[in-house]
């Protein structure tokens, strides 16, 4: 399984479930706007570990249901997932009832299931902040559309110095927006996540930017902490942050 440094989806998919949340109390905010209308929560608190490990469940039963599997005891998923039978069935209480007693889940139901209490059974609008040599590869990134996000925008303080080399690179012609124009691109457009991946100076202004344009979730890849009023939330990808706790793994071994 690829890290997940590398697997910008998996970003994405973790907005909810980091550690890196801005604000705490912003957390129950958002997850509950995420699943507002497909599922009914039976606590009005959800502990993050338990959004990281559906994250984590979903991806196992994607696998499962790709190679043909089609019931699963909690057991089973557990061990695939590398935690406890009593954990699966703690955090799916959480959100009702699930399967069947004395056979267990059927694998394609649940994957559904999961995918509506995170918020994944519709569509995600991006958008792009800074096309550098991050924004680019993001924007050539394929695996969004299969956890249903979609790029719908790309924008650049200078979209004509930049165009030219994203297009070469993903082979086809790639429109980059100015920056100035993101208000009025998010509301056409309906932008509902921010990737920043600015310069570190530049990537305050870009959320206040987003901010501005009503962009609730956003996505900081810019090595620097950037500050969002209430009611929008920042998740923060530091790759240096997960190297330098592999580095410390490594080095207490």
């Amino acid at each position: 399984m690829l890290p997940w440094s590398v697997r910008p989806a998996f970003f994405i998919y973790n907005l909810l479930k980091t550690k890196y949340l801005t604000k705490a109390k912003e957390f129950n905010k958002f997850f509950t706007y995420f699943v507002k209308g497909v599922t009914k929560l039976k606590y009005s608190k959800i502990p993050e570990a338990t959004i990281r490990r559906l994250s984590r469940y979903s991806r196992c039963l994607e696998e499962m249901e790709r190679g043909g599997e089609e019931v699963v005891s909690s057991a089973q998923l557990a061990e695939r997932c590398m935690v406890n039978a009593a954990q699966v069935r703690k955090d799916l209480a959480y959100f009702g009832e699930f399967g069947i007693r004395g056979v267990g889940y059927f694998v394609k139901d649940l994957l559904n299931d999961i995918k509506r209490i995170l918020g994944l059974n519709r569509e995600w609008k991006l958008a792009v902040i800074g096309v550098g040599n991050l924004g680019s590869s993001l924007l050539s990134y394929k695996d969004f559309l299969k956890q249903n996000y979609k790029i719908v925008a790309a924008f650049d303080i200078d979209p004509q110095r930049v165009i030219g080399r994203v297009s070469e690179k993903l082979g086809k012609p790639v429109e980059v927006i100015h920056i100035n124009r993101i208000k009025e691109v998010a509301r056409e457009r309906g932008i509902e996540i921010g990737l920043i991946t600015t310069p570190p100076l530049e990537a305050q202004n870009a959320a206040n930017m987003l901010v501005e344009a009503g962009v609730r979730g956003i996505l900081n890849f810019a090595p620097t902490q950037v500050i969002v009023p209430d009611g929008f939330v920042v998740k923060d990808v530091f790759f240096t942050t997960i190297l330098d706790n592999l580095a410390y793994l490594l080095t207490s071994e």
